[in-house]
């Protein structure tokens, strides 16, 4: 009944910690967490894939792509923090 509500916040959330832990990954490690982002994207996909509801297929498909996505940003990182300085 409340799903979609549940899954913005959730959406939200995970928007926001993901940006605090790019900036933070970056600045420790460099660029090279980018593949622990796509492993964890690769099986999310499968997990979606694999998934019986549609729930819980779309709430992995969305993770999928979050840590996809965070490969790009990843490297978009550092002109992003040398732009600021």
């Amino acid at each position: 009944m409340y799903l979609g509500i549940i899954f913005g916040l959730y959406v939200l959330l995970t928007i926001g910690l993901y940006h605090i832990l790019v900036v933070k990954l970056e600045e420790r490690f460099g660029v090279w967490p980018w593949s622990v982002f796509l492993l964890i994207g690769l099986l999310c996909i499968y997990f979606s894939w694999q998934s019986s509801g549609e729930a819980l297929s779309m709430w992995w498909g969305y993770n999928a792509f979050l840590n996809l996505w965070t490969i790009k940003e990843m490297f978009d990182q550092p002109a992003r923090r040398l732009s600021r300085h």
